[in-house]
């Protein structure tokens, strides 16, 4: 709202109409030199008619002083009032470069114990209206009203000031002097209480008549109901905002089908209605680095801002900044209900936030329990098929085996037996790896050294690596603990890693291998710059016959037992990948303990 002239409404006592009618008994009064009693209820009519409008408090002050200061014809209105734990002090000044000025008063104790405004220089003037809001003043002295207020038409004269009666402080003299030589100071009555200071002020000596002085305490008085009001109407108001952000929010993380970044999206929409001013509040929330914003956000000095913690981590922050350069109130220019309010709205976005996250857990776990029921059935089926496919391979092998010993063989036929044995051999082969993913045969465990079996593996693969034009880096851990393993099986598992690798770099490349210790298990590490995975691939590679070779090119057994080698060991492994930048497979197994718990009982006794 700015600074012209006020309109009200035409059924209003200080509207135009009313004005007209009573024009000529104001002319009259004016040439007098004196305004009627009926001109100062209008003006009381008028204060608190818009202070039931609700406005933010600042616009209220700025248009009640301005009403003041055209009423009373003065140089200069100035408003304190007591708020909390500080005074807010506003002024307005006809003859200054800015019309308005409000602050924030820090409150500090005077040796009374009483607070005072902390922040003003301790001059007559203001010593003056420390006493009179604190009501120490006699009311029967000169310049002062029974009421307690105080009125002088020559501040330039000393002020020969006592105290109340029971008031340890002796007389003495005070100096107002200032730029102003008449003042009214009248104190803000609410019941007994005193909230606040009018002062009224101008540079025309005498300019105040004692008869007004009466009215303007009447218009003090309806003032101080004023203030009073419009603290509730705009808290009232303010809070509604409030509560309607928080619902909205509510509402939005309720919608079916909405994605986070929808809802952060809608929620910063929401903001900026909750603040104090919303035509110049824009909103923003950062959530791990991705900025959502209203339309024309900018960065400002007047920001409020609130940090999003999830599970105890920074995530982000939820800012609100204006546009505009607005006066000082609780934390810069906004309230301290505010920043409740956007403290809340992190806290809520958290919780959004952490909802989703369980949620989509709660979906990746319901899909590794898929995975692993999948695992089991096909493990039972495999496990059965090579029990049932044992028996006849091993008539096969076993009847080719012997018509090899055959005397008189024709050459031919001795190849094609030989031909009969080789695919039994291979044929039973797949079957032991099918029993290992389904984990039908027990390993034969002993402590074993991690290193001596990488050693002992690679020195059969190196030969392969150089052929296909790959460099093999060994990264041995020295020291390495001993491991309670398999060794022929933990050497299947580096074979079987380190040949996918090969195979995945076709046009050659870098293998590493490397063997650490880490928080209680020694990893074994098969690094690649081959061609990479997909997601998709990498949630595939330890199922049972899944491959991406051409037909005849695998089995689509290698990583399943691996995976099922790894597991009977008490050890997990873990794939990472990226299309075009190679795989990372990362073995963890159990260091072994130092006394293995080894049952070695016979006839009933143990050795």
């Amino acid at each position: 709202m700015g600074f012209g002239e006020l309109k009200y409404p035409a059924e209003f006592p200080g509207s135009n109409g009313a004005i007209r009618k009573r024009r000529s008994k104001q002319i009259n009064a004016l040439n007098s030199g004196c305004k009627l009693s009926e001109d100062f209820r209008d003006l009381s009519h008028r204060i608190l008619h818009f202070a039931s409008r609700g406005v933010p408090t600042i616009d209220f002050l700025r248009e009640v002083s301005k009403m003041l200061m055209d009423f009373s014809g003065c140089d200069a209105v100035e408003l304190r009032l007591k708020g909390g734990e500080n005074y807010s002090r506003c002024e307005a000044n006809r003859h200054a470069k800015q019309f308005f000025r409000f602050e924030i008063i820090p409150r500090a104790q005077n040796e009374d114990g009483e607070n005072i405004p902390g922040s003003q220089k301790d001059s007559g003037f203001e010593r003056l209206c420390n006493y009179i809001i604190h009501g120490h003043i006699d009311p029967s002295l000169p310049f002062f009203t029974k009421n307690g207020s105080f009125w002088i038409g020559n501040t330039e004269n000393p002020l020969t000031f006592h105290p109340k009666p029971n008031d340890q402080q002796g007389a003495h003299d005070l100096c107002i002097g200032g730029p102003y030589r008449s003042l009214a100071l009248i104190p803000l009555l609410l019941g007994n209480e005193n909230i606040g200071l009018l002062q009224l002020k101008s540079k025309q000596g005498d300019y105040f008549k004692e008869d007004e002085i009466g009215l303007y305490e009447g218009v003090a008085q309806n003032l101080g109901v004023a203030v009073v009001n419009q603290h509730v109407q705009a808290t009232s108001h303010e809070r509604v905002k409030e509560l309607t952000c928080l619902y909205g929010i509510a509402q939005v993380a309720e919608r079916p089908g909405i994605s986070l970044e929808e809802i952060l999206q809608c929620i910063v929409g929401l903001l900026p209605r909750a603040w104090q001013y919303p035509e110049i509040a824009y909103g923003r929330i950062i959530l791990d680095g991705v900025a959502y914003s209203t339309p024309g956000f900018q960065e400002s000095r007047q920001k409020l801002l609130a940090d999003i913690f999830v599970g105890g981590k920074r995530r982000g922050t939820i800012e609100v900044v204006y546009t505009e350069k607005k006066a000082q109130l609780d934390e810069g220019p906004f309230l301290k209900e505010e920043r409740s309010l956007i403290d809340a709205v992190a806290r809520q976005v958290a919780l959004i936030i952490e909802r989703r996250e369980a949620e989509k857990d709660k979906s990746m776990l319901q899909d590794q329990l898929r995975h692993a029921d999948r695992l089991a059935t096909i493990g039972q089926l495999a496990a059965g098929v090579a029990h049932e496919l044992n028996e006849p391979l091993g008539n096969i092998l076993g009847f080719a085996q012997l018509a090899q010993k055959y005397p008189g063989l024709p050459r031919q036929a001795d190849k094609d037996i030989e031909q009969i044995v080789s695919a039994s051999l291979h044929a039973r082969e797949i079957i032991k790896k099918l029993l290992l993913s389904a984990r039908q045969m027990p390993p034969e465990k002993t402590h074993v050294n991690l290193n001596q079996v990488v050693e002992d593996g690679l020195y059969l693969l190196e030969a392969r690596c150089n052929k296909e034009g790959i460099k093999l880096v060994r990264s041995l851990s020295p020291d390495l603990p001993e491991i309670t393993a398999d060794p022929a099986q933990l050497n299947q598992v580096l074979v079987n890693l380190v040949v996918n690798s090969v195979q995945a770099m076709p046009e050659g490349g870098r293998l590493r291998v490397q063997t650490l210790v880490r928080e209680g298990h020694i990893l074994l590490i098969v690094e690649d710059t081959g061609i990479g995975m997909s997601e998709e691939i990498v949630k595939q590679v330890f199922i049972p016959f899944f491959t991406t070779k051409e037909v005849g090119q695998g089995t689509g057994l290698g990583l399943p037992v691996v995976h099922g080698i790894v597991t009977s060991h008490g050890g997990s492994i873990k794939v990472e990948s990226q299309v075009g930048r190679g795989t990372r497979f990362e073995v963890r197994l159990p260091v072994a303990r130092s006394q293995d718990a080894k049952e070695t009982c016979t006839d009933g006794t143990f050795d």
